[in-house]
This record gives C-alpha cells, structure tokens and sequence, in this order.
C-alpha cells in the first residue's frame, strides 16, 4: 500500500509506509544524479566543439583530386578546419611562394628538393623544415578508347608510345618534378633498351601540358597516353600500364610555411595528413605511406639525398 489509514478520536490520518518514501527518495536521487550526468555529457560535448576556420593548402597539382574529393572532406569532418586549395606544378608553386602571388599556410611538393628553393634568407625563408610522408610510382596512364589501347596492354610501352601518330602527353620539367621524371624516363628505356626514337619525344616541346590540365587532355581522347603519378591516375580513374624499364617516383613532402596566416589550422591538417586516419585514404589512393614521415632540414636532406637517390629517384 502507498499509505495506511488510522482513525484516531474519529480523526482519520494517513500514515506514508516506511517502504514507499525510501523507494521515493531512492527514485529522487538516481533522477537527479541523471539528470546530472546529462549535464555532464552535455558540458563535456561542448568542451569538444570542433575548430573552424580555413587552412590554405598549396600543393603539387598530381594531388588534385585526391585533396578536393577525399583529404578535403575527411580533414572538415574530423577537425572543423576547411581547406582551401591551389594546385600547380611543384616548383611553380615554390616560385609563386616566392613572388607573393600565392599566399598560403601548407606547401606540398612531389619533390623534397624544391624544398631547398624555400629555405635559407635569400630565399625568403619560407621553409625551416619538411617532412616526407610518401611516394608514388610514376606510370603512363592511358585512354581506353584509344586506338592503341589494345597494344598498351599487351607490348611494352616504349614500343607503343613512339607509334605513328600516337599522342604522348608530359608536363613541363622546368615547373613540374613529374616532368623530369618523364624525360627521365624516356631517356634511360631509350639507352637501356636501345630505343633511340624515344630520345626524340623527351625533346619535343609539343607533348608539353599543364600538370593541372593533363588528365583532362586524356579524358577528352585528345592524347592517347601521358605520364602520371599513380595517385592522381587512380582519383580519376584513369587506365595505366607500368613503365617498365623503370623505377621512378614522386616523393611527397609536406612542410608548414613559415609566417603561415593560419598556424593552428596548418598544424592541424599536417597532424591529420600524416595520422593513421589520413594515411590510409594515401595508401588506398596510390601513395605509399611512409611510416614514421622523416623531418628533414637542409642539412639534414643534404646529408641524406645520397641515400635517398639510391632508393628512388627524385628531383
């Protein structure tokens, strides 16, 4: 019963049993110490609010896709920060950098040593440190519609691309580390290979495109074959063959500017790019980790460049 009733000189009381106010009260503090905890949960919630603000990202154009469509959207859902992105050949970005036409927090080259022409006081001292967080292979990627399509898959590629009429596609090696790297390429098949046709396309001034614009060209069916990392091929889905004869790689690096506007964005996006979160989206999408990423300073890269020229080559 809630209560008992007693009649005392004809006066009806009523008695609340011993029972029920304990379970009242019991019911009364556990109400409060939830309502409490809500309390709790929502002040610590709020404690975790996430950041916002934009971190302006300059990087190589071979990531363009891969910032826009997936580091972009993870980066904005995991911190608050925004990115906001410019993409051009490495070392034109370097130089952009330099004349104050582009003004950024993040710089990430395809080439650790473009980093060299931001350090130092004669050049600016843009760049104290970098670190180089992964690689990818260079590769001829291919448009599957192409009428040499069928002879990319099944001959070797230094006996296709120097076909009549076939269309080759490179980025320009005075603005674009992959540039090199392509000539590079065509020069070393041509000498180990005996394929001395090949020296005449690493010449040519006419298969020269805009990093930015080369995927495009190959998409449109206006080359039949180009020269790319293996990153940007596979954020846009383009067709490649390995460039055998070959082993050669962009090696990404990333490094915060110095004087950046926006310093604790900026180290926000490089503690996302290089953790296991921003790692694996890398690894899915043609870069190879590397882990732990190696800081390097100028002196510590000239200490080191031997080693690294003897692992892949870089520019």
């Amino acid at each position: 019963m809630v209560r008992l009733c007693e009649q005392r000189g004809g006066v009806a009381r009523y008695v609340w049993s011993r029972r029920f106010v304990e379970m009242t009260a019991a019911a009364l503090v556990a109400a409060g110490l939830i309502a409490g905890s809500m309390g709790s949960s929502r002040a610590s919630g709020a404690g975790r609010s996430k950041a916002t603000g934009t971190v302006n990202v300059l990087y190589a154009g071979s990531l363009l896709d891969l910032m826009q469509q997936q580091i972009g959207p993870a980066f904005h859902k995991a911190t608050g920060f925004t990115l906001s992105g410019y993409s051009n050949g490495s070392r034109a970005l370097a130089t952009e950098i330099k004349g104050g036409t582009q003004v950024g927090d993040v710089f990430i080259s395809a080439s650790p040593r473009v980093n060299a022409t931001l350090q130092g006081s004669a050049n600016g001292n843009w760049v104290s440190s970098y670190k180089e967080f992964g690689s990818s292979p260079l590769v001829l990627g291919y448009n599957p519609s192409s009428k040499y399509a069928r002879d990319l898959q099944t001959k070797p590629w230094y006996d296709v691309v120097d076909l009549p009429n076939f269309l080759l596609g490179r980025t320009d090696p005075a603005t674009d580390p992959k540039g090199v790297l392509a000539v590079d390429a065509l020069t070393g098949v041509a000498l180990s290979y005996d394929v001395p046709q090949l020296n005449a396309l690493a010449d040519s001034t006419t298969n020269i495109f805009p990093e930015t614009a080369l995927v495009g060209e190959l998409q449109a069916g206006q080359l039949d074959g180009g020269f790319f990392y293996a990153v940007e091929a596979a954020a846009a889905h383009v067709k490649t063959v390995a460039l055998t004869g070959t082993r050669l790689a962009g090696d990404y690096t990333v490094a915060i500017l110095n004087r950046a506007p926006h310093g604790a964005a900026a180290k926000a996006f490089v503690k996302f790019l290089l953790s296991p979160a921003g790692q694996k989206i890398l690894k899915k999408n043609g870069v190879t980790p590397m882990v732990p990423a190696k800081t390097f300073t100028a002196s510590s890269r000239a200490a080191t460049s031997t080693t690294l020229a003897s692992t892949t080559t870089t520019i």
